[in-house]
């Protein structure tokens, strides 16, 4: 044999699924392998295999796999892996306690308050990852200019790294710590997370627990201060016990990789993929930067082969493998985000922004309600698509093969149960079959229910179209159109919502099942190009070859981005430079290597939208920092993303961070061979597109001459990946031997009026898409911190009658109450609206919920009608709007004027000209009401309102190019059928019901409950239920009159309760519109709590009649017991600051769950301030913040605990508080008992204790405090079924989704988690 020179190199990503190993040979070639990543019979190790057969094969020598790897002929090893995904994912990290300041015990429990599934009754939450907390008893302060706070003895002062004043209210009391601590470890935990508040600046304490447990003896300790300095207490804590949880399980997981070769891997220059997309030695790889490792290789992959330095086109990369579909996007930087949520846990690390967004090939095939449903629940690995041979479901992976897209005989035989059989077409298309007979048997039950129907046209019916009947392959393909549409949604908000247009990128595809899917997707984003590199079935492989070491650093800052400060932001800025110098200096690094890159994590003051920014291309100058013109930077980037600048505002530095890079990354310089011969398929097979069967050519990829070109349709196969070209698109092989695409334009397929199912789910994802545009438009364009930042705000299109067609995102109290508002503009006046008009509106008469909510209405016309043949809204939350209080939410209002201005039909734009001086004049008109004032914040009024309004034109826009596509009586018609849809949804719930009721030897189909506000009002319900057609009437006749204070709750609350939980009890995704309430007939008698007169004061009915009435649905259901019934409105301020927050409290349990502990509940989701943020901004400190022991109702099933709440005031404010379930306590169901009532307590400086009651506001002094304790959930069930043993009844259950993560899924969840 002959003698190696050189040695090999090697990137490996380890997968849940497969471990793809990336080889560079001595001699400069390349190998690629793919092998499972467990299997047990056959290797332990995955990656080891991986270059023990390389090795093996490529010198001829035996390397036994029982014996250590030799590793002289080896270079480098770098690594990806999903060790810590798959840890946190499956909770199978290292055992770990929690220390944290005491009084904050569940501050991690109750994070951010809002539930993560807002029609999710059970609120089923991921385990934290500690089993045990310590409460340390130390407790430091941010100093604050003008505290008044009475003084009774001195207090220490200490200066933070951020250069902030801090005094220490509580010495840290060691002697008790090492006593808890030894009690921990006797407990067999030997890992810990340590979280004191505001040790992001001031670490001392930390540092003193840290030491004195590696002194103990625990091998994993974890400070929040070092693992990630900044501030925001919730995620900060999230991620140090991520740290300390997943660090252990690398470690294990490490030890046991190195053993696997000779002497340890001492001297091999291991790497491991973080996930920010830079490398780290294996020794300094820790839990908190892995959650990302896997994927984040592949975003360097794509970014460094796929993107152009001369045509500096964007990228979006579309990694779609078998159990999950990753976009990121890549426009010549890295996009990075420093918070994002992944399984439950919000880490706050440099990640780069990877979106999972669909379940990948293993997404499940449903038909529901008369719909094609692609996921989001997922087959997994195992069982797998129902080709595995194992059992599983329809996915769409038997899609692609049911249509001949993927061709068995050129896959593996690793299926079946012993993993030696083929992939079985004949199971795909036995399931196939079955639900194809599903279908056709719904549509013919649709077309006899239309003929019966004759010639009544009072509703749109969901008549199928002329082909009664659908084949096999129809229904296939709709599915897989179905989910192409599915996963072109969150790429047009990944791309929109910083403001760039999505037909303007590359896509970049890679993973196993991309190829399938490339050219369809392209097309339907209006992208010309995609482009599939050679390595794209083990990019993430060869993107780790690629990638350069990271060394990054951060530390946060509280100056200002002035002229005075630079010196000092220099110097800092230096030092950090410094220290990644030194580092990668360490790690063999030349200077010439090391590059560093500076950034600042800016916002404006006063807001919370902070950027995290480089100066790159703004060289430094006189008015700058040395490195660079960072104020010109971050305005560019702002104007670019948001619209808008504040030029007189100051700009304020939150962080500075560095990242330093040693360029390592390999050159590939492999080229193919050219020529002049053509390219000639080995196969030729039937393929099923939109025109029926073609004959497809089949090639092998790596036969393939470059520069030829493949007209599709074509099937080009390799060993890893199989790329569908699809008719009108065009393959061509590039001289580096990777395939680009150029995707023709769509042969325009007519569709009709009659309704087509797959259309169908389309048109739904199309009306969404829409609404969801018109809302990322909103927030970029808005001004105030209400729409900008905490998002309090619907978006939604509306037919021509004004009936709701689309509504995204879903905020409860929104969801019925729009409709309500556009239907009586119509029919004031819809007779008198022209082009270029649009309308304000918030009155409760006209629809409104509470006059802070302004809605923005515009109609959408067409050429040649007279009149909307569309409408589009849009309703925010303004700040303040004037009224007896700021807030415009006032505790004790009796009439309607005292809440602020007031809009019925008011024009605010005429024939295309924004009414300012008008609609200033209506905003300043609560000034001439005793005790009143006109709006506070009139700029941010005017600014938002503009927002509303460009955020419909965008929507008019979007309605106005699909009439284009389509036309109007397509669009129109669809938007009924959808509308039907989600009221067959609804029908076959009630049916569904009434069964139930029936097989419960209760004859009757009627309902009913009842439930009182604290001040005794009834709230009637009987429901009667029609089980033949699949419907009811609620009757709220007998509920108590109209109050004299504000809990009156206008029709539009009611509706948007209603519709709420319709949703909840359906328990699937359905359209939420206009038809879940046509099978319904709503009762509401005028003059009512609930149909008030029209000068009623409603704020509190909106914010807590809502959810009585949301109680007394669910009683008569017997859905689950009441939650806590309140959104624990609470308020403080005065002239200079204001501040405004709903706290949570306990959920109710239901037949098959316990309540969840502090959460929001119903009708409000709102996210809470981080107690960091709290006291840093506002003349307050929190003193304590946990669950409310034995406040949840006891039974079969216990109902979730309140908060406990304590706020000591440091000046004089006035405080606000508008609760409910302060006398009657939320119900327990079926022998479960009620939850424990709230209680409002102040605590007066001079010891006094006052009971606040359930609404007031009072003047606080310096040294109040002022306690919260918030109700908790009913029990359901009887404690004796318990001991019984009564067998548990089981809730239906989705089936396990594929795990969301990213900023699409953050900003979906931060606007429901309002």
């Amino acid at each position: 044999m002959a003698e190696i020179k050189g040695k090999f190199d090697f990137a490996i990503d380890r997968g849940g699924t497969f471990t793809d190993v990336f080889a560079r040979l001595p001699d400069g070639r390349e190998r690629v392998l793919k092998l499972l990543s467990r299997d047990p019979q056959n290797y332990k190790d995955a990656p080891t295999e991986g270059i023990r057969r390389v090795l093996e094969e490529e010198t001829g020598q035996i390397f036994s796999r029982d014996q250590p790897v030799d590793t002289s002929l080896i270079g480098w090893i770098r690594m990806g892996t999903t060790v810590a995904t798959n840890a946190l994912l499956e909770r199978k990290g290292e055992r770990t306690a929690l220390l944290v300041t005491k009084g904050f015990k569940d501050l991690l429990h109750i994070g951010t308050q809002a539930r993560p599934k807002l029609f999710d009754l059970e609120v089923a939450v991921p385990d934290v990852l500690y089993e045990e907390v310590v409460e340390v008893d130390e407790r430091v302060v941010l100093r604050q200019d003008g505290c008044q706070l009475p003084r009774t003895d001195p207090k220490r002062i200490v200066t933070g790294r951020t250069g902030d004043s801090l005094e220490v209210w509580q010495e840290l009391d060691l002697e008790q710590v090492e006593k808890d601590l030894r009690g921990v470890l006797s407990r067999g935990i030997s890992s810990i997370a340590v979280l004191l508040l505001h040790s992001y600046t001031w670490s001392d304490h930390e540092k003193a627990v840290g030491s004195l447990a590696r002194r103990l003896g625990f091998t994993q300790v974890s400070l929040s201060s070092e693992v990630m300095p900044m501030v925001r207490a919730v995620p900060r804590g999230y991620t140090v016990c991520a740290d300390a949880y997943l660090t252990p399980k690398i470690h294990q997981y490490l030890k046991g990789f190195t053993a696997g070769f000779k002497g340890g891997l001492k001297d091999v220059n291991v790497l491991f993929m973080q996930s920010d997309g830079g490398l780290t030695p294996m020794e300094q790889f820790c839990g908190s930067r892995a959650v990302l490792s896997g994927p984040a290789g592949g975003v360097v992959g794509y970014a460094i082969t796929s993107y152009s330095q001369m045509e500096k086109k964007p990228v979006i990369g579309f990694d779609m493998g078998g159990t999950s579909t990753d976009v990121s996007r890549y426009a010549g930087q890295y996009e990075h985000v420093f918070e994002a949520t992944t399984a439950g846990v919000t880490l706050q690390a440099p990640q780069l922004d990877i979106n999972t967004v669909a379940a990948g090939g293993g997404s499940r095939l449903f038909f529901r309600s008369g719909m094609f449903v692609v996921g989001p629940e997922s087959a997994g690995a195992h069982p797998g698509p129902a080709c595995y041979r194992k059992g599983g479901p329809l996915t769409v992976t038997d899609a692609n093969l049911a249509l001949g897209r993927l061709l068995p005989s050129f896959f593996p035989k690793i299926f079946g149960p012993a993993e030696d059989e083929p992939l079985s077409l004949d199971e795909t298309m036995k399931h196939f079959r079955h639900l194809t007979e599903e279908i056709n048997l719904f549509l013919s039950a649709s077309q006899t229910q239309a003929a019966a129907s004759g010639a009544d046209n009072s509703q749109i019916h969901m008549v199928p179209n002329s082909q009664s009947k659908m084949s096999v392959e129809e229904v296939a393909m709709g599915f897989i159109r179905v989910a192409n549409e599915a996963m072109c949604r969150p790429i047009r908000a990944l791309t929109q919502a910083k403001g760039h247009d999505t037909s303007q990128h590359v896509l970049a595809c890679f993973g196993g099942a991309g190829g399938q899917h490339a050219c369809a997707i392209a097309r339907a984003l209006g992208m010309k190009t995609v482009f599939i590199h050679k390595y794209s079935g083990v990019l993430s492989a060869y993107g780790l070859a690629l990638a350069d070491v990271v060394e990054d650093v951060q530390e946060p800052c509280s100056l200002k981005y002035e002229q005075q400060c630079f010196s000092e932001l220099d110097r800092r800025m230096e030092q950090l430079c410094g220290r990644c110098r030194d580092t990668l200096c360490a790690h063999g690094f030349s200077s010439a290597q090391i590059t560093t890159e500076v950034f600042l994590h800016l916002r404006y003051e006063g807001t919370d939208c902070a950027l995290m920014v480089t100066a790159d291309g703004y060289p430094g100058h006189a008015l700058s920092c040395r490195a660079g013109d960072f104020r010109s930077a971050f305005t560019k980037r702002y104007l670019k993303e948001f619209g808008f600048t504040i030029p007189d505002r100051p700009i304020m530095v939150d962080d500075i961070r560095v990242r330093g890079c040693g360029k390592s990354g390999i050159n590939s310089v492999h080229k193919s061979k050219t020529g002049q011969r053509r390219a000639k398929p080995v196969m030729t097979n039937k393929c099923y597109f939109e025109d029926g069967y073609m004959d497809t050519a089949v090639y092998l990829w790596k036969e393939l001459p470059c520069g030829n070109a493949i007209q599709g349709p074509a099937i080009i196969i390799d060993k890893n990946s199989t790329i569908l070209v699809e008719p009108s698109c065009e393959a061509r092989l590039t001289e580096e031997g990777d395939v680009c695409l150029t995707v023709g334009s769509d042969p325009q397929c007519v569709v009709g009026t009659e309704l087509n199912t797959v259309q169908l789910s389309i048109f739904s994802h199309r009306f969404m898409s829409i609404a969801e545009q018109m809302g990322r438009v909103l927030q970029r364009t808005s001004i105030s911190t209400n729409i900008k930042e905490r998002l309090d705000f619907s978006c939604a299109v509306f037919g021509p009658d004004g009936g709701l067609v689309s509504n995204a995102p879903h905020i409860p109290v929104h969801l019925g109450a729009m409709q309500e508002t556009v239907q009586y503009q119509i029919r004031s006046v819809g007779s008198e609206l022209k082009e270029g008009d649009v309308l304000l509106s918030n009155h409760p008469c006209a629809g409104g919920s509470h006059l802070p909510d302004l809605t923005v209405i515009t109609p959408v016309f067409r050429k040649g009608v007279n009149r909307p043949v569309f409408f589009v809204a849009s309703r925010g939350h303004h700040a303040d709007i004037g009224g007896i209080t700021p807030g415009s939410m006032p505790p004790h209002s009796t009439s309607l004027q005292q809440e602020g201005a007031v809009f019925v039909s008011f024009k605010l734009v005429t024939g295309g000209v924004f009414q300012e001086e008008a609609v200033t004049e209506a905003l300043m008109a609560p000034a001439q009401y005793p005790g009143c004032s006109g709006t506070r914040n009139l700029h941010d009024n005017l600014s938002d309102l503009r927002a509303q309004v460009a955020a419909n034109q965008r929507g008019s826009q979007l309605v106005g190019e699909l009439i284009d596509c389509y036309g109007l009586d397509v669009v129109q018609a669809y938007m009924g059928y959808i509308q039907s849809n989600a009221e067959l949804a609804v029908r076959d719930m009630l049916r569904e019901f009434a069964r139930r009721r029936r097989l419960q030897q209760t004859c009757s189909l009627e309902v009913e409950s009842e439930d009182f506000m604290d001040d005794g009002t009834p709230i009637r319900l009987r429901v009667q239920i029609d089980e033949e057609e699949g419907s009811a009437v609620f009757d709220f006749t007998g509920t108590g009159t109209e109050v004299w204070g504000n809990c009156n709750a206008p029709r539009a609350i009611t509706l948007s309760a209603l519709i709420y939980c319709l949703r909840c009890m359906v328990g699937q995704d359905i359209p939420l519109n206009q038809g879940c309430l046509a099978p319904i007939q709503v009762i509401i008698p005028p003059g009512s709590i609930l149909q008030p007169s029209q000068n009623a004061a409603v704020v509190g009915g909106n914010v807590l009649t809502s959810q009585r009435v949301v109680d007394v649905i669910f009683k008569a259901f017997e859905v689950c017991s009441a939650s806590q019934g309140c959104m624990n409105n609470i308020s403080f301020g005065s002239e200079r600051v204001g501040y405004y927050e709903t706290v949570a409290g306990g959920a109710g349990a239901g037949p098959s769950w316990h309540g969840r502990s502090g959460v929001h509940s119903h009708m409000t989701n709102t996210r809470i301030t981080d107690p960091e943020i709290l006291e840093k901004r506002y003349p307050v400190i929190l003193e304590h913040f946990s669950l409310r022991p034995a406040s949840g109702g006891a039974g079969k099933y216990r109902g979730g605990n309140g908060v406990i709440r304590k706020l000591l005031f440091r000046k004089q404010v006035v405080l606000s508080v508008l609760t409910e379930r302060r006398a009657v306590r939320p119900y327990g169901l079926n022998g479960g008992e009620a939850g424990a009532a709230g209680l409002n307590l102040l605590h007066r400086a001079d010891g006094r204790i006052l009971n606040l009651g359930a609404k007031t506001s009072v003047s606080l002094e310096p040294g109040d405090m002022f306690s919260l304790y918030t109700p908790g959930g009913g029990g359901f069930g009887s404690e004796e079924d318990l001991k019984n043993g009564k067998p548990q009844s089981k809730r239906r259950r989705l089936n396990e989704t594929f795990t969301e993560r990213g900023s699409v899924f953050d900003y979906r969840m931060a606007q429901e988690g309002v």
